[in-house]
């Protein structure tokens, strides 16, 4: 077993950059934040839980986060190899995740630090849009819909999820400052950080990683 993990505030471009990366690795692409709107969606027990603390921009309790990793992990086989989506997002939660990678006879092997301005950040997050019907992903600036508010693909409409709201994103950004950011100089003491430009072509940043993985 192995992991990578892809770290950066919201709107980094962690998720793009993991769906390009796992189309031409082994990695399978495990996204917290994926499963816990899911959990959201289908309102179970901790989709409830959870519910709240996303929508205001806060961070969901590493207990429960902690738990959905540790189950997907448990589903996979020993040569499985993960790639790591917004997780972990506190210095508790990197123990946690030391802990459960340990007792796999394994360690995280490389973390990727995806940086960008903060006026880029809010502008890829505010201004996506998500359609209801099949969940296609939109930007009104960078990846429009040939219809305002249709989506393409099935003609459902589209939406901007409440944590996407731009006053949500500021907050979550800040969350991010004063909780996540201290992840930085947790990894590099480790020396497994690796420092990318996400302002650039998304393409540029996959490619990078990609080299740095297959020297591993």
């Amino acid at each position: 077993m192995d992991a990578i993990i892809l770290l950066g505030a919201p709107g980094a471009g962690k998720g793009t950059i993991a769906d390009l990366v796992k189309e031409k690795s082994g990695y399978l692409h495990v996204s917290t934040g994926d499963m816990l709107r899911a959990a959201v969606k289908a309102q179970t027990p901790v989709g409830l839980k959870a519910k709240s603390y996303m929508e205001a921009g806060e961070l969901v309790p590493d207990e429960v986060i902690i738990g959905i990793v540790r189950e997907r992990m448990e589903q996979g086989r020993p040569e499985d190899k993960y790639m790591f989506d917004g997780f972990p997002r506190t210095i508790e939660q990197a123990r946690l995740l030391d802990q459960v990678m340990k007792e796999a006879g394994s360690a995280v092997s490389r973390v990727f630090l995806l940086e960008a301005s903060e006026k880029l950040l809010v502008s890829r997050i505010s201004g996506r849009r998500i359609c209801r019907n099949c969940g296609a992903v939109y930007h009104v600036q960078n990846i429009p819909s040939r219809v305002e508010g249709v989506c393409d693909a099935c003609g459902g409409e589209l939406y901007q999820r409440k944590d996407d709201s731009e006053e949500t994103v500021l907050n979550r950004l800040e969350v991010y400052k004063k909780q996540t950011a201290a992840l930085i100089d947790y990894y590099d003491a480790k020396n497994i950080l690796v420092r990318l430009d996400a302002s650039q072509a998304k393409e540029k940043t996959q490619a990078k990683v990609l080299e740095i993985l297959s020297r591993s």
